[in-house]
């Protein structure tokens, strides 16, 4: 076969096979995504390249990550973009602001990366319509870490587009973990032995043949390059000694021999061309030229069998480029360094050229340095915190001024801290702080050292690192203290640290001198924040709803910064209308911006109230969304709104699992949150079963920690499951708990839980009185489950009461209810009380079918049956338009309809 008369893939009859269905899939109208991964020189190139060649009517678009580029923010991504640029004028305005923006065509604030990874996606689906596309990236251990994530994203949301994506990397990378993988593996002996004697001239002893073939392990670029170190006569002969260094070094030291036997000015070219990451032919030789090196004195045979001109400037192997740069001396590198400088652009390329000055430097240099600093800004101006980390990093290293080195080690702490290198950042504060910094600077490291501590994890460490940060900052920046005081509260309230904690934190924030003027809203929430703390929810209430009116109508800028605490104050305030109406808006100006880091925490907050008030259909499709961006993102998700979805839907195998599950990793992580949520999903799953010893443990266990939120909202958990089993005391203890929380919130929502508990210990006629009351208020709410329930505990009572008829009544409401919300378990509940009051009752299924829409397929019905375009449904879900329209094919075949006018009335007949 054609394949085998190249050398590259003797033995890859397997691989090749697999990279053919892929291509031709993708001629289908499919999407595929694979990562080629394998040693160095085992022929992950070869197969990229037969790849290339055998995509006959495909476009093709190609990168490679440059092991000098990794700190250059969205480089490898604009390699592979570059052919396209002409067509991102017609992306939707967000998204081609954020792809100009990155690409430095225009300036701007620093878009959201995966608002990047969105348009990237957009523009591969726009250029598939005209034809299948295929997208080869090499060496991508080398993309830089903006690229990765970006690629990575956009290779789980490729579904029904004709673009294939495939990745070379020598082992698995961070952002691709989880895609299709192939391993390249060593040739087997046959084929290793055939391409070793294809490669030497010699007849090879076959001691020694088999010997080269065990050393080079199959690998072959070693079997290439391993008898070059040999000369014929110990090849024939059997002489040389075996090696025991690793086989990359091995292969590197054989293409070291090649380079040390070079002329001088053919190994300067050499390490021009190593050393310039763009291979930009032209800019090589201007740089050769200032060196004094020219083609006529530095190429011959033997540099063509190691570097390439062309409209590239390519090497044999990335191997040839490591050992060209690690063999040359630091004088030589620095010389080359600083000719690349002086030949690159200052105006086209300015990073570029900074980065190369860097190098270049023996010594600390200010001008360098500031140049660094500036490069730092435009990659954090472009979204690009890895690279701005780094040339800040680069930066401290060649500052001479104790000052300004604290300072710049601080920014550049900061910077890594939101890259994610949390280890590079306590480097950088250690060094910040043997510099002796001013007071601000200290303040400022302190602050640094509490968002790491935070971001580490380390919840108990975090609320007294920030709390102190947050006192010293006052003096200088009263705005940064303000939001580090609602941090280090935050890290207290949700975190794990102890009640002493945030009493502390919360003390702290009531002796702050007040602001003239009218309270911002971040100074309404501080307030409500730490009164809930140190006086109690009577008095926090009225604080707490001013707080909750701002923030609805949060400055976008200021949502996005600290609105997170609209997700953890609104429920104390009882107001399921304004809770819904701030978690929708959160949600909706993170997705908006693109922050997908950050959305699926808004969106468990809004997929929890949505649940609580029986919407059970958009839950999910929330949770969908949630899931699916927390997988493509690679962003661990914890299940809150999925604990409480499924257990009050009553699914008991499905919830038991996830309780248990999130309970045991949870306590591990020591996030209470997590405990308190699991705790209260099991109360609601094995209250609704009747298990009620269950229920009451689970409770128990959730009220036993000091959560703010979760730990009332379990209260009537504990107290109907307390009754149930006879223990009056604990529930009556329970109920001044739920009293001192409730009433101090004076909504329907508050007053209609409490009185539904109120009633479970009250006498006959009182607790008549009760349920009715609390029926009537709950009708006036959103909360249809709550509703649902206390028409069932009426009738309980009813039926106990010897009161059938009326029993009846309430229990058929209440399990009409269930069986419309979704509530298995409940409505199962319900059905039994029926039959035992003397009522005949059809046991009704509330399971979905097959045919039925999925959460994802629902969402997208809903948006386009609101009048959204495909465009306009993809940026909001971070999907592609073809992607929204397969999706829709299937849609219509589910719901039996032929047009998009037909998705409002097919969706509410299949309610």
């Amino acid at each position: 076969m054609a394949f085998r008369r190249q050398v590259g893939l003797v033995g890859r009859e397997s691989e090749c096979g697999a990279l053919d269905q892929m291509t031709e899939a993708v001629r289908t109208g499919e999407s595929r995504v694979l990562v080629v991964h394998g040693a160095p020189g085992a022929g992950k190139t070869a197969l990229l390249e037969y790849l290339e060649n055998s995509a006959t009517g495909m476009r093709v678009m190609r990168a490679v990550g440059v092991e000098s580029e990794m700190e250059l923010a969205f480089a490898t991504l604009h390699q592979l973009c570059v052919p396209l640029l002409d067509r991102v004028k017609e992306l939707p305005e967000p998204q081609r602001d954020a792809l100009e923006t990155v690409f430095g065509m225009r300036a701007g604030t620093p878009p959201e990366r995966f608002l990047v990874a969105l348009a990237v996606l957009s523009l591969l689906s726009e250029v598939s319509e005209s034809g299948p596309v295929l997208c080869v990236v090499d060496d991508a251990q080398w993309m830089d870490q903006a690229s990765a994530q970006v690629l990575g994203f956009v290779a789980r949301r490729l579904l029904a587009e004709s673009v294939a994506l495939v990745f070379g990397a020598r082992q698995r990378i961070r952002d691709l973990l989880g895609l299709p993988e192939l391993e390249v593996m060593g040739l087997g002996k046959t084929d290793a032995h055939a391409l070793l004697e294809a490669a030497t001239h010699a007849r090879l002893d076959h001691h020694i043949r088999d010997r080269i073939v065990a050393e080079a392990g199959g690998n072959p670029l070693a079997l290439l390059e391993l008898p070059r170190e040999r000369t014929i006569t110990q090849l024939a002969g059997g002489f040389g000694l075996p090696r025991t260094d690793t086989l990359p070094n091995r292969i590197e030291q054989s293409f070291l021999s090649r380079i040390e036997k070079l002329a001088e000015q053919s190994r300067l070219l050499l390490l021009i061309a190593a050393a310039e990451p763009v291979g930009d032919p032209a800019l090589v030789w201007r740089a050769a030229e200032r060196l004094g090196v020219t083609s006529a004195t530095a190429l011959d045979d033997e540099t063509a069998g190691l570097l390439s001109f062309d409209i590239r400037v390519t090497f044999r192997h990335p191997l040839v480029r490591s050992a060209v740069y690690r063999a040359a001396g630091d004088e030589d590198r620095r010389a080359v360094h600083l000719a690349l400088a002086e030949v690159t652009d200052p105006q086209i390329d300015p990073d570029r050229r900074a980065w190369h000055l860097a190098a270049a430097a023996a010594e600390p240099d200010e001008d360098v340095a500031a140049e660094l600093e500036l490069s730092a800004g435009r990659a954090q101006a472009r979204g690009g915190l890895a690279s701005a980390a780094a040339f800040l990093q680069r930066s401290v290293a060649l500052t001479s001024s104790a000052e300004r080195r604290a300072e710049r080690a601080v920014a550049a702490a900061d910077a890594s801290v939101r890259a994610g290198d949390l280890d590079a950042a306590r480097r950088l504060i250690d060094i910040a702080e043997l510099d002796e910094p001013s007071e601000w600077l200290r303040a400022r490291a302190q602050l640094v050292r509490g968002r790491i501590a935070h971001a580490a994890g380390f919840n108990q460490e975090a609320p007294p690192m920030l709390l102190a940060a947050a006192r010293r900052l006052e003096p200088f920046d009263s705005e940064l203290a303000l939001e580090t005081y609602l941090l280090a509260w935050g890290a207290a309230a949700w975190g794990a640290a102890d009640a002493e904690s945030l009493v502390a934190i919360s003390g702290a924030i009531r002796e702050l001198p007040p602001r003239p003027g009218s309270p911002r809203p971040i100074d309404l929430v501080l307030e409500g924040c730490a009164l809930l703390v140190t006086e109690g929810r009577g008095t926090a209430i009225t604080a707490l709803r001013r707080a909750m009116t701002a923030l609805v109508d949060l400055p976008v800028p200021d949502l996005l910064k600290w609105g997170w605490a609209a997700c953890g104050l609104s429920p104390a305030v009882w107001d399921e209308q304004v809770m819904l109406e701030t978690y929708a808006r959160a949600a909706e100006v993170v997705r908006t911006a693109g922050i997908l880091t950050e959305l699926p925490i808004y969106l468990a907050s809004l997929g929890a109230a949505t649940s609580l008030i029986g919407d059970f259909a958009t839950a999910a499709g929330i949770v969908a969304e949630s899931e699916g961006i927390a997988a493509a993102t690679g962003i661990p998700l914890a299940p809150y709104t999925t604990l409480i979805l499924t257990a009050m839907q009553g699914d008991e195998a499905e919830a038991s699992a996830l309780i248990a599950a999130t309970i045991e990793q949870s306590a591990a992580d020591g996030q209470l949150t997590g405990v308190t949520t699991a705790q209260w999903s099991a109360a609601v799953l094995y209250n609704g079963l009747a298990r009620y010893q269950d229920a009451l443990s689970a409770a128990q266990a959730s009220t036993r920690i000091a959560q703010l939120v979760v730990s009332v909202w379990v209260l009537p958990e504990l107290i109907e499951a307390a009754v149930r089993v006879g223990d009056d005391k604990t529930a009556r203890s329970a109920l001044e708990h739920l009293a001192d929380a409730a009433e101090t919130g004076d909504t329907d929502w508050s007053h209609g839980i409490l009185a539904r508990c109120r009633a479970l210990l009250a006498e006959e006629t009182a607790a008549d009185h009760l349920y009715r009351e609390s029926i009537e208020r709950l009708g006036r709410t959103l909360l249809r489950p709550e509703l649902a329930r206390a028409h069932l505990l009426y009738g309980e009572w009813l039926r106990r009461q010897s009161r059938r008829i009326d029993a009846r009544h309430q229990l058929r409401t209440a399990y009409d209810m269930f069986v419309s919300i979704g509530m298995a378990a409940f409505a199962e509940r319900a059905r039994r009380e029926l039959l035992a009051s003397g009522e005949k009752v059809r046991k009704r299924s509330v399971e979905t079918s097959s045919d039925e829409l999925t959460p994802q397929e629902r969402q997208i019905a809903t948006l386009v049956g609101e009048g959204l375009s495909n465009p306009e449904v993809g940026a909001r879900l971070f999907l592609s338009p073809r992607t929204v329209e397969w999706h829709l094919r299937k849609i219509f075949t589910k719901l039996s309809i032929t047009s998009r006018r037909q998705l409002g009335d097919a969706l509410l007949q299949a309610e």
